[in-house]
């Protein structure tokens, strides 16, 4: 295997520093450099650019006169420099993040500075292990659910399921559940019908050369005010509601018949540095864990069904897994996930390979060097989890499905964040242990229940690179009964 030589990193005011390069330039046109490339397939721009210039690559976007640049990176130790042991030099000031606030409040994934770390030590005691695991029978009751609809659609005739509207609207109803309780039924549809929306919208404007006043009245911005304003409603009609429960009027009604849900503790999340949330800021909380919440985890179990179909080997060998743990044909439980390894590295290959976050995105503060390439204050920084996790000085056979790569022996010997599809650093995802029990206990149940078989033909599935991993068309799988 290949080794990685970037140079180490060096401190922020590096403009003089010995042996510190100009960081090279993808190709592009004279007139909009790669805005072509970036706005119309950015995964494949972004692996050229690593394969012909290297592990830090600049991108120029925009016509002379409005033009922007981008700084990728493209390795390991650069993502660590970013997001963990430089991170204060590199923050969510930039135009992607500007336009989700703008969006979606300033909760978790966007608030920053003492905002963000408020929030965090307010809202860190909801998802420790044991409280996470807390909500693990409303992803199996789900789960099985499923398991029971396709029982009596496609799965009573061998037929199809198209997996990413299917996986969607399942993780939706999980994370509706794990936030709502009983008011989960009210949020599916609305928050289907906006999230989407409101999430290519800031992608698209973050890119765009131009941005036009969010408040004018375009037939874009009305779209986007008219789904901001229906997600609002939605989720201050139910705080109000559970305001009023939680004066006496009535009892919260949690995931599991008497539990309570992330909502009503969130609205009881206090101490004595930080006080409690207030009602936007509950607001703002729920929203970014509706859209983080599902879309990642929707992603994960998308294109995990989706390799386990393509590789029937590896689909037998889990499910032997599963029906030497699941004795007696119980449900899966939170204990379960440890003694199903086989399962876990499924999940975390198919995360290798489809990662639900492509990339992620900073703001330089001050002039640095990521891996001997010169990196100036004010630069957007993007770290490319698709190509980290494609690289090959830390993976063989990149494109091939492989398990193994995620035993404990093979990922010891792996640099730290040559796999991170949760980011890392003091910015890490929070709800990374939940997303990976969802994952594997709504794994188990299907796979218990079903045997996966590809119906693309083997062809290959089209994808886009937004906030999250896109899918620009359908993902079908045959799917039958097992006896």
């Amino acid at each position: 295997m290949a080794t990685n030589t970037s140079a180490a990193a060096q401190p922020a005011g590096v403009s003089g520093a010995t042996g510190v390069r100009d960081t090279p330039c993808a190709a592009g046109t004279w007139l909009f450099g790669s805005t072509a490339d970036l706005l119309g397939d950015p995964l494949a721009a972004y692996l050229r650019a690593r394969r012909e210039h290297g592990d830090v690559v600049r991108f120029r976007a925009g016509p002379p006169g409005l033009r922007r640049e981008i700084y990728g990176v493209f390795s390991a130790e650069g993502a660590q420099q970013v997001l963990a042991t430089e991170a204060a030099n590199f923050r969510k000031d930039n135009a992607i993040y500007e336009e989700l606030r703008q969006a979606l409040g300033n909760g978790l994934l966007t608030s920053q500075d003492e905002d963000y770390r408020r929030q965090r030590r307010l809202i860190q005691p909801l998802f420790t292990r044991r409280r996470v695991e807390g909500y693990a029978a409303s992803v199996t009751a789900e789960a099985t659910a499923l398991a029971d609809r396709w029982r009596t659609g496609p799965g009573a005739t061998g037929g199809t399921v198209e997996l990413v509207e299917e996986m969607h609207g399942f993780a939706l109803r999980v994370v509706g559940r794990v936030l709502f309780g009983a008011d989960v039924e009210q949020t599916t549809e609305v928050v289907r019908d906006s999230l989407p929306l409101l999430n290519e919208r800031a992608r698209a404007r973050a890119l765009a050369p131009v941005r036009l006043p969010g408040d004018w009245p375009t037939p874009a911005n009305r779209r986007a005010a008219r789904a901001q304003a229906a997600l609002y409603a939605l989720c201050d009609a139910i705080i109000d509601r559970r305001a009023g429960e939680s004066r006496g009027q009535a009892r919260p009604s949690g995931p599991e018949g008497g539990a309570e849900d992330l909502l009503t503790l969130l609205m009881r999340a206090e101490n004595a540095e930080d006080g409690s949330l207030s009602r936007a800021e509950l607001r703002d909380q729920v929203l970014i864990f509706l859209l983080a919440g599902h879309d990642t985890t929707a992603t994960a179990l998308t294109f995990a069904l989706h390799l386990l179909a393509r590789h029937p080997d590896e689909q037998r060998r889990v499910r032997e897994e599963l029906d030497g743990v699941l004795d007696g044909g119980r449900a899966p439980a939170a204990a379960d996930v440890a003694s199903l390894p086989r399962l876990t590295r499924v999940l975390k290959e198919a995360m290798r390979l489809f990662p639900p976050s492509p990339a992620v995105s900073r703001l330089a503060v001050a002039d640095s060097a990521i891996g001997g390439r010169r990196v100036p204050a004010g630069a957007a920084v993007l770290v490319s989890q698709w190509v980290v996790h494609r690289h090959p000085a830390y993976w063989e056979d990149l494109e091939r499905f492989d398990p193994e790569r995620f035993t404990p022996e093979a990922e010891a010997g792996r640099p730290r964040y040559a796999y991170f599809p949760f980011g890392g650093g003091p910015r890490a995802c929070i709800g990374q242990h939940f997303s990976t029990l969802h994952s594997v206990l709504s794994l188990a149940t299907l796979l218990r229940a079903y045997e996966v078989a590809d119906a693309t033909d083997g062809g290959a599935i089209p994808l886009g690179a937004g906030i999250t991993l896109l899918t620009k068309g359908p993902v079908p799988i045959r799917v039958r009964p097992r006896t």
